[in-house]
């Protein structure tokens, strides 16, 4: 199948406006390409932003938005009303800029993939790297732990907030040989890190059996197999025993759900790990851990998400 990229020259002021003359268009999504990216100001907790190329940004004070849409008999007609209704916001005294717009078409290969120019090594951490399988990437300190993914179409890169959070606490709780049980292990990067950190045993759960596959497959690209299970189930159904560390980056309502079940399953001394919760749902999950007998040791905010490290006494 063929796609068609249509690409729009405006201004910022325009860009809310076309992204949604767009979406109604059809297109799934925009890429929004802006100067002023180049300069922004952002914090640095441990060298994520990386050195932008200014020829991957367009002149300065010139905006483009672009969009693909599948190439069908109507196609024409379809692009003539993204024109028109835009040339028309200028009657909301909208600045439209330029308004200068191209198509190009693109094969579904190369639009599959166009996305991985953007992903690049990320250090995450003190220790933690996420490398994408196919750059070449050199470790800069002698103690750094790289892990691999490839995200492919059903998972993220590992550096949303909530994920980093939790590599950032197992690196701060996770201890030689301990028993690391990740509940809701989507790519399986958790394990990953939680295995190379010195954990003796993880299991790896997941109800989703494409995330079971995505995990499994990244546990041996990462040579962690000897250590990580991968079993779908639900949460900790089917976990006998006791673990160290449970670690869930879910939903607050899910942490909340099981939270007792969790403190069944963490030895004395250890920890509760969880994460995916959004702000407002912070003091119900914080109530639901502390009923459950543990007791909070950290709440650590990144953007709008939170983390809870947690320990039972």
């Amino acid at each position: 199948m063929k796609w068609s990229e249509i690409s729009i020259q405006t201004t910022n002021e325009a860009v809310e406006p076309i992204s949604n003359i767009l979406h109604e268009a059809g297109a799934s999504g925009v890429v929004i390409e802006d100067p002023a990216e180049l300069t922004k100001e952002r914090e640095d907790r441990f060298g994520e932003i990386y050195e932008l190329n200014p020829q991957d940004y367009p002149a300065e004070n010139v905006v483009t938005v672009k969009a693909y849409l599948p190439v069908t008999s109507f196609l024409a007609e379809t692009v003539e009303d993204i024109k028109e209704s835009i040339k028309n916001l200028a009657n909301y005294d909208i600045d439209i800029g330029r308004n200068e717009i191209t198509t190009a078409e693109v094969d579904e290969e190369d639009w599959a993939t166009a996305w991985k120019q953007y992903y690049h090594p990320v250090k995450i951490s003190e220790r933690f790297t996420i490398v994408p399988t196919w750059e070449d990437y050199q470790p800069v300190s002698t103690d750094e732990l790289i892990i691999e993914l490839d995200p492919g179409m059903a998972f993220g890169t590992g550096t949303h907030p909530t994920t980093v959070m939790c590599l950032q606490a197992l690196e701060r709780y996770v201890k030689e040989g301990d028993h690391v049980v990740d509940v809701g292990t989507g790519s399986g990067v958790l394990s990953i890190g939680a295995a190379l950190l010195g954990a003796g045993e993880v299991t790896a759960l997941d109800l989703d059996e494409v995330a079971v596959k995505s995990a499994r497959e990244n546990v041996e690209l990462n040579k962690t197999d000897k250590k990580v299970t991968v079993l779908q189930g639900n949460l900790l159904d089917g976990i006998n025993g006791q673990a160290d560390v449970i670690v869930a980056n879910i939903l607050a309502d899910v942490i909340i759900s099981f939270a007792d079940d969790a403190a069944e399953k963490v030895k004395p001394g250890g920890c509760f790990i969880s994460s995916g919760i959004i702000g407002q749902k912070k003091e119900d999950v914080k109530t639901a851990i502390q009923k459950a007998g543990f007791t909070v040791e950290e709440t650590v905010i990144m953007e709008d998400w939170v983390a809870i490290i947690a320990k039972k006494q």
